[in-house]
């Protein structure tokens, strides 16, 4: 009840808060919030490879015009040179791995997994809104002996809605994995859903603090992660909105002794445009935990002023932090609830030649199937760099912690750190092909488990992974 009662006064403050300051806002400058441009469908782009110059492509994209405080990343902008259509392909992948968590270093040597792939690309567009698809799927054939053979899937769909005064927005992104989606294809491409390259769909997705967590490595075996949104955005004035957004994610496991766990999220921000560029917002976040066959739940609340910042095709930076307020429905240490911060930071930014994604996430989350609960940092890191007009390279990075919340009392928190570090190159092969090949290696260390005959001890585990990729997609069919 008394959790209730919080997430009440929460939303409570937050919207009496932007109902006050809106009206004074509205009176303030005569510059105005921008609207979202209409459709336009121009031809397709042009397959070749070709890297076209950065003035121009920033020409020709419409600005991100979504909310500082919604369930979407920050990106540089869309892409107009699309007309509505659908185009599908195939793609082969081989990843070969040194080891596996949770076994013993280099026990069975290599072992090799193929994926064999099929893509498939929507988007319509109208002129006030929008319904993407991007989806693979396939078979994956292993020689570990825990793998073995199986299905994966992966799909992401958006459909947006634009209007004067209000954005409407549905999101869903789900996979089924045979591991952890943290580090999953390296840079091969096999992550990304749907027809790679120009051909894709170009769909937002989701900023990490809103997906089920899978930052420990040793929690290994197919899973299914799914997170569904659905958000609506008000403009109460020339420069402010109000925008609400539910969201549920969950994560299953195949295997039995991993902890499934569900999600339940409601988010609701106000955001002021002082510029076309910068925004400030104020958002409340509410997160409730539930754990299959634990008697444990986790009721989290997180309030963010956040700052951002976009220029596009240039720049897109999102800030946000504040206090972080859990309850537990089972004490932990004595106590059922604790304080602390929480936040989350993106960015995004186009060089001359080159680009730079990274992000930042620092908070409560599900636990990755290993805790009921876990205090987790996330750190991300893409930087692509073209090296000719058919080459082009891309280096990655990733570090994930994860400390359980429901400690024991007398006995030391148990800590998974897990690093990822990688580099691939990939080449065009013709209007219709691409060559992928990179390597990756993953670092796992952990601290405060207690270790019993079914668990591996060792504080550091390593695996090395080479991946190869080889994509074909058939000539994109126009719908209109």
């Amino acid at each position: 009840m008394k959790t209730w009662k919080l997430l009440g006064s929460g939303i409570l403050v937050t919207c009496m808060w932007s109902l006050y300051v809106a009206p004074l806002w509205a009176q303030e400058g005569a510059e105005e919030k921008p609207k979202p441009a209409g459709r336009v469908l121009m031809p397709l782009p042009d397959l070749s490879g070709d890297q076209q110059d950065s003035d121009q492509g920033n020409e020709t994209m419409q600005p991100d015009l979504g909310p500082a405080t919604g369930v979407q990343a920050a990106t540089l902008g869309t892409s107009q040179l699309r007309h509505s259509y659908w185009a599908t392909g195939v793609q082969y992948g081989n990843t070969a791995q040194s080891s596996s968590f949770g076994s013993t270093q280099g026990a069975g040597g290599w072992t090799t997994t193929s994926f064999a792939t099929g893509n498939l690309s929507i988007l319509e567009a109208w002129s006030h809104s929008t319904v993407g698809v991007n989806y693979s799927g396939g078979e994956s054939f292993s020689s570990a002996s825990g793998q073995g053979n199986g299905q994966f899937h992966q799909l992401s769909s958006s459909w947006q809605i634009y209007q004067r005064r209000w954005q409407a927005l549905v999101m869903e992104q789900f996979s089924y994995l045979p591991q952890s989606s943290f580090g999953f294809g390296g840079t091969s491409g096999l992550a990304t859903p749907g027809i790679s390259g120009a051909l894709g769909a170009p769909l937002t997705g989701f900023q990490n603090s809103f997906l089920p967590g899978q930052g420990i490595l040793s929690v290994g075996g197919p899973r299914y992660s799914s997170t569904s949104a659905v958000q609506m955005t008000y403009d109460v004035s020339r420069r402010g909105g109000i925008t609400v957004a539910v969201v549920h994610g969950l994560l299953r496991f195949s295997n039995s002794g991993n902890i499934n766990s569900d999600t339940e999220t409601l988010n609701v921000g106000y955001n002021y445009a002082i510029t076309r560029k910068d925004s400030l917002g104020v958002s409340y976040r509410f997160n409730a935990l539930h754990f299959q066959g634990s008697p444990q739940a986790v009721g989290d609340q997180l309030f963010q002023l956040m700052y951002s910042r976009r220029i596009t095709g240039r720049l897109a930076l999102n800030l946000g932090g504040g206090p972080d307020i859990t309850n537990f429905r089972v004490a932990t240490n004595g106590t059922k609830q604790s304080i602390s911060g929480g936040g989350s930071a993106s960015l995004t930014y186009a060089f001359a030649k080159s680009s730079l994604r990274a992000s930042y996430t620092h908070g409560i989350s599900s636990g990755s199937g290993l805790f009921t609960g876990s205090r987790s940092d996330q750190v991300t890191a893409t930087w692509s760099l073209p090296l000719s007009r058919a080459w082009d390279s891309s280096w990655t990075s990733g570090y994930s912690r994860n400390t359980t919340i429901v400690a024991v009392q007398g006995l030391p928190s148990p800590t998974y750190n897990s690093v990822l570090a990688g580099a691939g190159i990939n080449r065009s092969l013709g209007r219709s092909a691409r060559f992928s090949i990179g390597y990756q290696a993953a670092i796992q260390t952990f601290g405060g488990v207690v270790c019993t005959p079914a668990a591996s001890c060792q504080p550091t585990q390593v695996t090395h992974q080479t991946q190869l990729s080889l994509q074909w997609n058939a000539p994109p069919q126009v719908l209109r």
